[in-house]
Protein backbone atom coordinates (compact mmCIF):
# COMPACT_ATOMS: atom_id res chain seq x y z
CA UNK A 1 0.00 0.00 0.00
CA UNK A 2 1.03 3.62 -0.52
CA UNK A 3 1.32 5.62 2.70
CA UNK A 4 2.06 9.18 3.79
CA UNK A 5 5.12 9.60 6.02
CA UNK A 6 4.80 11.75 9.14
CA UNK A 7 8.52 12.23 9.81
CA UNK A 8 11.76 11.08 8.20
CA UNK A 9 15.35 11.04 9.46
CA UNK A 10 18.66 10.95 7.61
CA UNK A 11 22.13 11.03 9.15
CA UNK A 12 25.61 11.97 8.07
CA UNK A 13 26.66 8.47 7.03
CA UNK A 14 24.06 7.64 4.39
CA UNK A 15 22.14 10.91 4.10
CA UNK A 16 23.06 14.24 2.50
CA UNK A 17 26.35 13.14 0.93
CA UNK A 18 24.50 10.44 -1.02
CA UNK A 19 21.08 12.04 -1.42
CA UNK A 20 22.06 15.56 -2.47
CA UNK A 21 23.52 14.46 -5.84
CA UNK A 22 20.33 12.46 -6.46
CA UNK A 23 18.19 15.54 -5.79
CA UNK A 24 20.34 17.60 -8.16
CA UNK A 25 20.12 14.92 -10.84
CA UNK A 26 16.32 15.14 -11.01
CA UNK A 27 16.04 18.83 -10.20
CA UNK A 28 14.13 18.19 -6.97
CA UNK A 29 14.30 19.52 -3.42
CA UNK A 30 13.02 18.60 0.03
CA UNK A 31 9.24 18.52 -0.17
CA UNK A 32 8.61 19.42 3.48
CA UNK A 33 11.64 20.50 5.56
CA UNK A 34 9.47 20.43 8.69
CA UNK A 35 9.03 16.67 8.35
CA UNK A 36 12.74 15.91 7.96
CA UNK A 37 15.31 15.51 10.74
CA UNK A 38 19.03 15.53 9.90
CA UNK A 39 21.57 14.24 12.43
CA UNK A 40 25.36 14.09 12.38
CA UNK A 41 26.27 11.25 14.73
CA UNK A 42 28.44 8.71 12.90
CA UNK A 43 31.44 10.88 12.06
CA UNK A 44 31.50 13.15 15.12
CA UNK A 45 33.98 14.28 16.13
CA UNK A 46 35.76 14.15 12.77
CA UNK A 47 38.77 11.82 13.01
CA UNK A 48 40.26 12.79 9.63
CA UNK A 49 39.77 15.15 6.69
CA UNK A 50 37.34 12.80 4.94
CA UNK A 51 35.10 12.70 8.00
CA UNK A 52 35.30 16.48 8.37
CA UNK A 53 34.16 16.88 4.76
CA UNK A 54 31.18 14.57 5.35
CA UNK A 55 30.15 16.72 8.31
CA UNK A 56 30.56 19.91 6.29
CA UNK A 57 28.40 18.48 3.51
CA UNK A 58 25.72 17.60 6.06
CA UNK A 59 25.75 21.13 7.50
CA UNK A 60 25.53 22.65 4.03
CA UNK A 61 22.59 20.39 3.13
CA UNK A 62 20.67 21.43 6.23
CA UNK A 63 21.30 25.11 5.45
CA UNK A 64 20.46 24.80 1.74
CA UNK A 65 17.10 23.12 2.32
CA UNK A 66 16.09 24.93 5.51
CA UNK A 67 16.16 21.94 7.85
CA UNK A 68 15.44 23.43 11.27
CA UNK A 69 15.72 20.07 13.04
CA UNK A 70 19.43 19.58 12.38
CA UNK A 71 21.60 18.17 15.16
CA UNK A 72 25.37 17.77 15.10
CA UNK A 73 27.23 16.06 17.94
CA UNK A 74 24.13 16.30 20.15
CA UNK A 75 23.52 12.58 20.28
CA UNK A 76 22.83 9.43 18.30
CA UNK A 77 19.90 9.87 15.92
CA UNK A 78 17.77 7.06 17.36
CA UNK A 79 18.20 8.37 20.90
CA UNK A 80 17.48 11.96 19.87
CA UNK A 81 14.30 11.09 17.94
CA UNK A 82 12.82 9.75 21.18
CA UNK A 83 14.50 12.08 23.67
CA UNK A 84 13.50 15.27 21.82
CA UNK A 85 9.87 14.24 21.42
CA UNK A 86 9.94 14.05 17.62
CA UNK A 87 7.94 10.81 17.64
CA UNK A 88 4.38 10.37 18.84
CA UNK A 89 2.01 7.40 19.02
CA UNK A 90 0.38 6.50 15.72
CA UNK A 91 2.99 8.18 13.51
CA UNK A 92 4.66 6.57 10.52
CA UNK A 93 8.37 7.29 10.87
CA UNK A 94 11.10 6.24 8.42
CA UNK A 95 14.84 6.64 8.85
CA UNK A 96 18.02 5.88 6.99
CA UNK A 97 19.41 3.31 9.40
CA UNK A 98 18.46 -0.21 10.46
CA UNK A 99 18.04 0.84 14.09
CA UNK A 100 15.31 3.33 13.17
CA UNK A 101 13.05 0.69 14.73
CA UNK A 102 14.09 2.12 18.11
CA UNK A 103 11.35 4.72 17.60
CA UNK A 104 8.67 2.06 17.97
CA UNK A 105 9.07 2.54 21.72
CA UNK A 106 6.78 5.57 21.32
CA UNK A 107 3.93 3.53 19.87
CA UNK A 108 4.64 4.54 16.28
CA UNK A 109 5.53 2.47 13.24
CA UNK A 110 9.27 3.07 12.81
CA UNK A 111 10.90 1.65 9.70
CA UNK A 112 14.49 1.66 8.47
CA UNK A 113 15.12 2.33 4.77
CA UNK A 114 18.00 2.69 2.36
CA UNK A 115 18.97 5.99 0.76
CA UNK A 116 17.10 5.33 -2.51
CA UNK A 117 13.77 4.70 -0.76
CA UNK A 118 14.35 7.68 1.52
CA UNK A 119 15.09 9.81 -1.52
CA UNK A 120 11.55 9.08 -2.68
CA UNK A 121 10.17 10.02 0.74
CA UNK A 122 12.10 13.30 0.87
CA UNK A 123 10.87 14.31 -2.59
CA UNK A 124 7.25 13.08 -2.42
CA UNK A 125 6.41 12.64 1.27
CA UNK A 126 5.16 9.13 0.54
CA UNK A 127 6.40 5.55 0.25
CA UNK A 128 5.04 2.07 -0.37
CA UNK A 129 5.04 -0.80 2.08
CA UNK A 130 4.08 -4.44 2.28
CA UNK A 131 2.15 -4.66 5.56
CA UNK A 132 3.96 -7.06 7.91
CA UNK A 133 2.37 -9.59 10.25
CA UNK A 134 2.81 -9.13 14.01
CA UNK A 135 4.31 -11.37 16.68
CA UNK A 136 3.18 -10.64 20.23
CA UNK A 137 5.92 -10.96 22.88
CA UNK A 138 4.27 -11.25 26.27
CA UNK A 139 6.58 -10.74 29.27
CA UNK A 140 4.93 -11.48 32.60
CA UNK A 141 6.22 -10.86 36.11
CA UNK A 142 8.97 -8.52 37.32
CA UNK A 143 12.56 -8.37 36.10
CA UNK A 144 15.04 -9.19 38.91
CA UNK A 145 17.61 -6.73 40.27
CA UNK A 146 20.73 -6.70 38.12
CA UNK A 147 18.89 -7.91 35.02
CA UNK A 148 17.87 -5.47 32.32
CA UNK A 149 16.02 -5.12 29.04
CA UNK A 150 19.29 -6.00 27.27
CA UNK A 151 19.26 -9.39 28.98
CA UNK A 152 15.64 -9.89 27.92
CA UNK A 153 16.17 -9.07 24.25
CA UNK A 154 19.40 -11.10 24.06
CA UNK A 155 17.55 -14.04 25.62
CA UNK A 156 14.85 -13.74 22.96
CA UNK A 157 17.43 -13.49 20.17
CA UNK A 158 19.24 -16.53 21.55
CA UNK A 159 15.98 -18.49 21.59
CA UNK A 160 14.66 -17.42 18.18
CA UNK A 161 17.80 -16.77 16.16
CA UNK A 162 18.81 -13.94 13.86
CA UNK A 163 16.02 -14.77 11.38
CA UNK A 164 13.34 -15.60 13.94
CA UNK A 165 11.33 -12.44 13.32
CA UNK A 166 11.99 -11.85 9.63
CA UNK A 167 9.66 -9.18 8.23
CA UNK A 168 7.50 -9.26 11.35
CA UNK A 169 6.52 -6.50 13.72
CA UNK A 170 7.47 -7.53 17.25
CA UNK A 171 4.91 -6.11 19.67
CA UNK A 172 6.06 -6.16 23.30
CA UNK A 173 3.64 -6.22 26.22
CA UNK A 174 2.87 -7.67 29.63
CA UNK A 175 3.53 -6.78 33.26
CA UNK A 176 7.31 -6.52 32.90
CA UNK A 177 7.05 -4.12 29.97
CA UNK A 178 4.50 -1.97 31.79
CA UNK A 179 7.00 -1.52 34.63
CA UNK A 180 9.87 -0.44 32.38
CA UNK A 181 10.78 3.21 31.78
CA UNK A 182 10.91 4.39 28.16
CA UNK A 183 14.71 4.21 27.96
CA UNK A 184 14.72 0.53 28.95
CA UNK A 185 11.83 -0.27 26.61
CA UNK A 186 13.74 1.28 23.73
CA UNK A 187 16.41 -1.43 23.99
CA UNK A 188 13.74 -3.96 22.99
CA UNK A 189 12.55 -2.05 19.95
CA UNK A 190 16.12 -1.11 19.03
CA UNK A 191 17.28 -4.72 18.82
CA UNK A 192 14.16 -6.09 17.15
CA UNK A 193 16.04 -5.81 13.88
CA UNK A 194 18.62 -8.26 15.24
CA UNK A 195 15.93 -10.95 14.87
CA UNK A 196 15.34 -9.88 11.28
CA UNK A 197 12.16 -8.02 12.24
CA UNK A 198 10.77 -5.16 10.19
CA UNK A 199 10.39 -3.23 13.44
CA UNK A 200 9.46 -3.44 17.10
CA UNK A 201 6.63 -1.59 18.77
CA UNK A 202 5.37 -0.98 22.31
CA UNK A 203 1.78 0.26 22.43
CA UNK A 204 1.54 3.72 23.96
CA UNK A 205 0.43 3.59 27.61
CA UNK A 206 0.55 5.91 30.61
CA UNK A 207 4.36 5.62 30.72
CA UNK A 208 4.58 6.81 27.12
CA UNK A 209 2.14 9.65 27.77
CA UNK A 210 4.04 10.79 30.88
CA UNK A 211 7.35 10.76 28.99
CA UNK A 212 5.92 12.99 26.27
CA UNK A 213 4.10 15.20 28.78
CA UNK A 214 7.48 15.97 30.36
CA UNK A 215 8.40 17.34 26.93
CA UNK A 216 5.22 19.45 26.76
CA UNK A 217 3.53 17.05 24.33
CA UNK A 218 0.07 15.86 25.31
CA UNK A 219 -1.10 12.60 23.73
CA UNK A 220 -3.80 10.09 24.62
CA UNK A 221 -2.99 6.49 25.50
CA UNK A 222 -2.92 4.28 22.42
CA UNK A 223 -3.29 3.21 19.72
CA UNK A 224 -3.24 -0.36 21.06
CA UNK A 225 -4.03 -3.67 19.45
CA UNK A 226 -7.64 -4.88 19.56
CA UNK A 227 -8.42 -7.53 22.20
CA UNK A 228 -9.08 -10.04 19.41
CA UNK A 229 -6.04 -9.06 17.33
CA UNK A 230 -4.80 -11.87 15.09
CA UNK A 231 -1.11 -12.38 15.82
CA UNK A 232 0.90 -14.67 13.59
CA UNK A 233 2.56 -16.01 16.74
CA UNK A 234 2.87 -15.31 20.48
CA UNK A 235 6.12 -15.70 22.40
CA UNK A 236 5.80 -15.86 26.18
CA UNK A 237 8.51 -15.08 28.73
CA UNK A 238 8.56 -14.99 32.52
CA UNK A 239 10.61 -12.01 33.68
CA UNK A 240 11.41 -13.57 37.05
CA UNK A 241 13.27 -16.39 35.29
CA UNK A 242 15.61 -14.05 33.43
CA UNK A 243 19.32 -14.03 34.31
CA UNK A 244 22.25 -11.93 33.08
CA UNK A 245 23.35 -13.23 29.69
CA UNK A 246 26.05 -12.53 27.14
CA UNK A 247 26.24 -12.97 23.36
CA UNK A 248 29.55 -14.57 22.43
CA UNK A 249 31.71 -13.55 19.45
CA UNK A 250 30.88 -13.34 16.55
CA UNK A 251 27.10 -13.92 16.60
CA UNK A 252 24.51 -11.99 18.54
CA UNK A 253 22.33 -15.10 18.73
CA UNK A 254 25.02 -17.18 20.44
CA UNK A 255 23.65 -16.28 23.86
CA UNK A 256 24.50 -18.00 27.15
CA UNK A 257 24.02 -17.22 30.85
CA UNK A 258 26.94 -15.24 32.23
CA UNK A 259 27.27 -17.87 34.95
CA UNK A 260 28.69 -20.17 32.25
CA UNK A 261 31.45 -17.70 31.30
CA UNK A 262 33.98 -18.54 34.03
CA UNK A 263 37.44 -17.19 33.26
CA UNK A 264 36.56 -15.19 30.12
CA UNK A 265 39.06 -12.33 30.33
CA UNK A 266 38.50 -8.92 28.70
CA UNK A 267 40.81 -6.06 27.76
CA UNK A 268 38.14 -3.50 26.84
CA UNK A 269 34.74 -2.60 28.29
CA UNK A 270 32.61 -0.29 26.15
CA UNK A 271 29.43 1.47 27.24
CA UNK A 272 28.08 3.20 24.17
CA UNK A 273 25.61 3.24 21.27
CA UNK A 274 21.88 3.96 21.02
CA UNK A 275 21.40 0.50 22.54
CA UNK A 276 23.32 0.98 25.73
CA UNK A 277 24.51 4.48 26.68
CA UNK A 278 21.35 6.39 27.56
CA UNK A 279 21.10 7.95 31.00
CA UNK A 280 19.40 4.86 32.41
CA UNK A 281 22.28 2.73 31.12
CA UNK A 282 24.91 5.00 32.67
CA UNK A 283 23.07 4.78 36.00
CA UNK A 284 23.16 0.96 35.81
CA UNK A 285 26.89 0.99 35.20
CA UNK A 286 27.48 3.45 38.04
CA UNK A 287 25.55 1.22 40.40
CA UNK A 288 28.21 -1.45 39.90
CA UNK A 289 31.21 0.88 39.63
CA UNK A 290 30.55 3.18 42.56
CA UNK A 291 33.24 2.63 45.19
CA UNK A 292 35.27 0.32 42.90
CA UNK A 293 38.09 0.68 40.36
CA UNK A 294 38.48 -0.67 36.85
CA UNK A 295 40.83 -3.66 36.86
CA UNK A 296 44.42 -3.34 35.68
CA UNK A 297 44.71 -4.22 32.01
CA UNK A 298 41.13 -3.18 31.20
CA UNK A 299 40.15 0.04 29.44
CA UNK A 300 36.61 1.16 30.24
CA UNK A 301 35.24 3.63 27.70
CA UNK A 302 31.92 5.43 28.00
CA UNK A 303 30.40 7.27 25.02
CA UNK A 304 27.05 8.76 26.17
CA UNK A 305 24.23 8.34 23.66
CA UNK A 306 23.33 12.04 23.88
CA UNK A 307 24.37 15.30 25.45
CA UNK A 308 21.14 15.10 27.41
CA UNK A 309 22.18 11.75 28.88
CA UNK A 310 25.56 13.16 29.82
CA UNK A 311 24.04 16.28 31.37
CA UNK A 312 21.69 14.16 33.48
CA UNK A 313 24.60 11.93 34.53
CA UNK A 314 26.60 14.98 35.60
CA UNK A 315 23.64 16.40 37.53
CA UNK A 316 22.92 13.24 39.55
CA UNK A 317 26.51 12.19 40.25
CA UNK A 318 26.52 9.26 37.84
CA UNK A 319 29.28 10.75 35.68
CA UNK A 320 31.45 11.36 38.72
CA UNK A 321 31.05 7.74 39.81
CA UNK A 322 32.10 6.52 36.35
CA UNK A 323 35.15 8.78 36.23
CA UNK A 324 36.22 7.98 39.80
CA UNK A 325 36.10 4.29 38.92
CA UNK A 326 38.53 4.91 36.05
CA UNK A 327 36.22 5.23 33.05
CA UNK A 328 37.35 7.26 30.04
CA UNK A 329 34.57 9.51 28.74
CA UNK A 330 34.31 9.81 24.95
CA UNK A 331 32.31 12.22 22.83
CA UNK A 332 28.65 11.45 22.26
CA UNK A 333 28.07 9.72 18.94
CA UNK A 334 28.06 6.30 17.33
CA UNK A 335 31.79 5.93 17.99
CA UNK A 336 33.14 2.40 18.01
CA UNK A 337 29.76 0.70 17.53
CA UNK A 338 29.98 0.78 13.69
CA UNK A 339 33.78 0.75 13.79
CA UNK A 340 34.27 4.25 12.37
CA UNK A 341 34.66 6.50 15.41
CA UNK A 342 36.49 6.83 18.71
CA UNK A 343 37.22 3.64 20.60
CA UNK A 344 37.72 1.05 17.82
CA UNK A 345 39.40 -2.24 18.68
CA UNK A 346 42.87 -3.45 17.73
CA UNK A 347 43.73 -7.01 16.72
CA UNK A 348 43.71 -9.33 19.71
CA UNK A 349 41.50 -7.16 21.90
CA UNK A 350 38.59 -8.76 23.74
CA UNK A 351 35.73 -6.38 24.40
CA UNK A 352 32.48 -6.62 26.32
CA UNK A 353 30.07 -4.01 25.02
CA UNK A 354 26.58 -2.59 25.42
CA UNK A 355 26.26 -2.27 21.63
CA UNK A 356 23.86 -4.25 19.45
CA UNK A 357 26.08 -6.24 17.07
CA UNK A 358 29.24 -8.29 17.40
CA UNK A 359 29.93 -9.55 13.88
CA UNK A 360 33.59 -10.01 13.05
CA UNK A 361 35.24 -6.61 12.56
CA UNK A 362 32.11 -4.68 13.58
CA UNK A 363 33.93 -2.58 16.18
CA UNK A 364 37.39 -2.51 14.61
CA UNK A 365 39.89 -5.19 13.71
CA UNK A 366 38.48 -8.46 12.36
CA UNK A 367 40.93 -10.11 14.73
CA UNK A 368 39.22 -8.64 17.80
CA UNK A 369 36.38 -10.28 19.74
CA UNK A 370 33.20 -8.64 21.05
CA UNK A 371 30.79 -9.93 23.68
CA UNK A 372 27.41 -8.20 24.01
CA UNK A 373 25.88 -7.61 27.43
CA UNK A 374 23.96 -5.18 29.62
CA UNK A 375 25.47 -2.07 31.27
CA UNK A 376 25.41 -3.95 34.57
CA UNK A 377 27.46 -6.78 33.07
CA UNK A 378 29.89 -4.55 31.17
CA UNK A 379 30.65 -2.58 34.33
CA UNK A 380 31.07 -5.77 36.34
CA UNK A 381 33.54 -7.16 33.79
CA UNK A 382 35.46 -3.88 33.86
CA UNK A 383 36.15 -4.16 37.59
CA UNK A 384 36.69 -7.93 37.63
CA UNK A 385 38.82 -8.11 34.49
CA UNK A 386 36.66 -10.97 33.30
CA UNK A 387 33.02 -11.64 32.53
CA UNK A 388 31.17 -12.14 35.82
CA UNK A 389 27.60 -12.15 37.08
CA UNK A 390 26.80 -8.49 37.93
CA UNK A 391 24.18 -9.48 40.49
CA UNK A 392 27.02 -10.51 42.80
CA UNK A 393 28.29 -6.91 42.84
CA UNK A 394 25.10 -4.86 42.96
CA UNK A 395 24.17 -3.77 46.45
CA UNK A 396 27.65 -4.40 47.86
CA UNK A 397 29.30 -1.15 46.72
CA UNK A 398 30.44 1.54 49.13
Amino acid sequence: MWVDVDVAMIHDSGGPRRMWPMLDAVGAGVRDPNRLVVVSDHYVPAKDVAAAQILETTRAFAAEFGIARFHEAEGIAHTLMVELGYLEPGMLYVGGDSHTCTGGVMGCLALGMGTTDLFGVVVTGRTWLRVPHTVRIEVSGTIPLGVSAKDLILTIIGDRGMAGGTYRVLEFGGEAIAEMPVEERSVLTNMSVELGAKTGIIPADSVTAAYLSARSIDVPVGPISDPDADYVDTWEYEAGALVPVVARPHRHDDVVPISEMTGARVTRAYIGACTGAKHEDLVMAARVLRGRRVADGVLLQVAPASRGALAAAVADGTAAALIEAGAHLLSTGCGACPGIGSGVLAAGEVCISTTSRNTRGRMGSPDSEVYLASPFSVAAAAVAGEIVDPTTLIGTTA
